[in-house]
């Protein structure tokens, strides 16, 4: 609503005259149109959705409009269509964190159309969710490296020095000393924070751990397939990243209860969580909102309670802040970024937790948020003697760095 306020008195100013606003797929979809229409002073501001098929899209750009909204998705097309003809002279950028990674195919394409944009707006509630390396290319879609070098290893170099390694090749780059605080400075007059506990009288936050116990035999199936999927990990001291992460997602999905084979099928290995999740949907008379990690999780869970809904869609939005679904099944990655749910329910369910530390915070503010009117319960299930301890313990310290899911797994190792 701010930044459609803001959008306005400058096409009422005269300072710009077509905004391109950049989103995730589903709040490009719903939230951008549902908070203009939410506020009398923005009813005539015109927006067109640039969604759906190439045809529909070309359409909604042709359309007479004030706000163009696409999703992040498409800007690669987006640049490609237009060529040389950029008509936006302001983009905001929803969840600017989402580019983030300077090798991505969105952030290059974004940054060929950047200097024929007048103002470039960012917003995102986690800048850097996985260190100071993800502020560069963020910044250089705000002024083009003016203030953090024009290039990732110019900007590499003056603030950090190599972290783990494996030959000539760097998995980790860590900030020398005081580089935290000359970036700070050199971003004070380019950002702006506002935290909601400053402004906002935001109900209580009431975080719980359900534990589940496996029975014997179950527990030493999983630790079986544990131990089959950590010595799969080099003996040496530098574990490859992408291994690394690969194995956790296996030991993820096996504390969920089940596990993806080679072939591709699904072999279970409990149902502890699926009986803790029908004891909350009963204990509790509210709407809730669960969270799953792996497919497998969702089609359990599905024929487990069978009226359960997928978030797929705006119309699900819609019916979830109506009051007209009683348990909304949603992935973090695909709810994470800008969509308000506060209006339909105040319980989260984490059926499977995830080692991303962003992913975590952006879900839990679906309905954690301005809006929301109820005290907010956020259920953690966790599988006793499992990855599940470590995960959690990792979240409440807000270190889910490669370092940590590295210690992580060397301590399942050791045991």
């Amino acid at each position: 609503m701010i930044t459609l306020t803001a959008v306005k008195d400058l096409i009422e100013d005269f300072a710009v005259t077509r905004v391109l606003v950049i989103a995730p797929k589903r709040v490009a979809e719903d939230t951008w149109s549902r908070e203009s229409e939410k506020w009398d002073h923005l009813q005539d501001l015109r927006i067109s959705k640039v969604l759906g098929s190439p045809q529909e899209r070309r359409r909604a750009l042709e359309a007479e409009a004030d706000v163009y909204v696409i999703g992040r998705d498409n800007v690669i097309w987006l640049v490609e269509h237009l060529g040389a003809h950029w008509p936006f002279d302001m983009v905001v950028i929803d969840e600017l964190s989402s580019f983030k990674s300077s090798q991505a195919k969105r952030f290059r394409a974004l940054r060929k159309v950047m200097p024929k944009v007048r103002r470039v707006v960012g917003l995102t509630g986690t800048p850097s969710p996985n260190g100071l390396m993800d502020l560069w290319a963020e910044v250089y879609l705000l002024d083009q490296g003016q203030r953090l070098q024009k290039t990732i290893g110019a900007y590499r170099d003056l603030y950090f020095k190599p972290g783990a390694s494996n030959g000539h090749v760097v998995y980790q780059w860590i900030p020398v000393r005081g580089a935290a605080e000359k970036i700070e400075s050199k971003l004070s007059d380019l950002c702006i924070s506002m935290s909601a506990a400053d402004y906002l009288q935001l109900p209580d936050r009431i975080d719980n751990e359900v534990r589940v116990r496996l029975t014997g035999e179950e527990l030493a199936k999983y630790r079986q397939l544990e131990q089959e999927q950590i010595l799969q990990l080099e003996d040496d001291q530098t574990v490859v990243a992408l291994s690394a992460a690969a194995v956790m997602n296996k030991l993820l999905q096996m504390a969920n209860g089940a596990v993806y084979t080679e072939g591709g099928a699904v072999s279970r290995i409990h149902r502890q969580k699926l009986d803790a999740l029908e004891e909350i949907l009963e204990a509790t008379g509210e709407p809730v909102l669960v969270f799953y990690s792996f497919r497998h999780d969702l089609d359990a869970i599905r024929e487990r309670i069978p009226d359960a809904k997928e978030l797929e869609g705006p119309e699900d939005i819609r019916a979830w802040n109506e009051g007209q679904i009683r348990v909304l099944l949603a992935h973090p990655a695909s709810v994470g970024y800008g969509l308000n749910l506060q209006e339909g329910g105040h319980v989260i369910v984490w059926y499977g937790l995830t080692w991303s530390l962003e992913l975590y915070q952006q879900a839990n503010a679906r309905l954690y948020r301005q809006g929301q009117e109820k005290p907010v319960i956020v259920h953690h299930i966790i599988a006793e003697g499992t990855v599940d301890e470590q995960v959690m313990k990792a979240l409440k310290a807000k270190d889910t760095s490669q370092a940590a899911l590295l210690a992580a797994l060397k301590e399942r190792r050791g045991k």
